[in-house]
């Protein structure tokens, strides 16, 4: 019996062969640049099952971002920030953050060009929208009990904190070629990831710490 054949046979199987070989290929050459052809042939299936699963390139592309959208959420899950106090919890959130990216370039590869298309295939998505609930409210609640604790300011608004946290980790890593050459720096030092998380902290929590800022 062929390969194919016993990939044809194992529906999921062949959906996540098809969804891991797709991310490959749109990751190394953005989505204008992605062929179903070299999908294809990665994991010697016909383009016509491809099409079969997901229909076209697009629905294909936008599988693939709710994948990867999906994984980044179970990834979050497993965080339990009940478990430490305020200012341990956020620092856990951010060096979790950081590290995801940091060991998936493609998520930043991928995102990176769904937003250089104005997100059109996100927002075709009915998977993504309540993707990101569960870690919000996880946050809310550490933060109301830091403000609490007379830790941090209140009335923090948790979606804009949560880019925040995004932003500080992400456009580094997604522009660590150009910042280097800019400011003249090795940003691809040994010690380079470290820096930048410590620098990170160092920004979330001197936000969050400001008391004087309380309203």
């Amino acid at each position: 019996m062929t390969a194919k054949k016993r990939q044809t046979r194992d529906p999921v199987r062949t959906g996540k062969l098809i969804l891991g070989a797709a991310r490959e290929e749109f990751a190394k050459a953005g989505f204008e640049g992605a062929r179903v052809d070299k999908i294809a042939e990665r994991f010697g299936l016909s383009k016509g099952l491809i099409y079969h699963y997901y229909g076209s390139k697009d629905e294909l592309f936008i599988a693939v971002l709710e994948d990867i959208y999906q994984e980044l959420r179970q990834e979050n899950e497993r965080l339990i920030l009940d478990d430490f106090e305020p200012i341990a919890g956020v620092k856990e959130l951010i060096s979790h953050t950081f590290n995801y990216f940091a060991e998936h370039p493609e998520f930043i590869v991928l995102v990176h060009s769904e937003n250089i298309m104005g997100a059109t295939h996100l927002q075709k998505s009915t998977e993504i929208n309540n993707l990101f609930e569960p870690l919000s409210k996880k946050l809310e609640e550490l933060l109301l009990r830091g403000a609490k604790q007379g830790v941090f300011r209140k009335n923090v608004d948790t979606k804009q904190l949560y880019i925040s946290i995004v932003a500080l980790g992400y456009f580094f890593l997604s522009n660590r070629h150009s910042l280097g050459v800019v400011f003249n720096m090795d940003l691809f030092a040994d010690d380079s990831l470290s820096v930048r998380l410590r620098h990170a902290e160092d920004v979330i929590l001197g936000f969050l710490c400001n008391r004087d800022a309380n309203v």
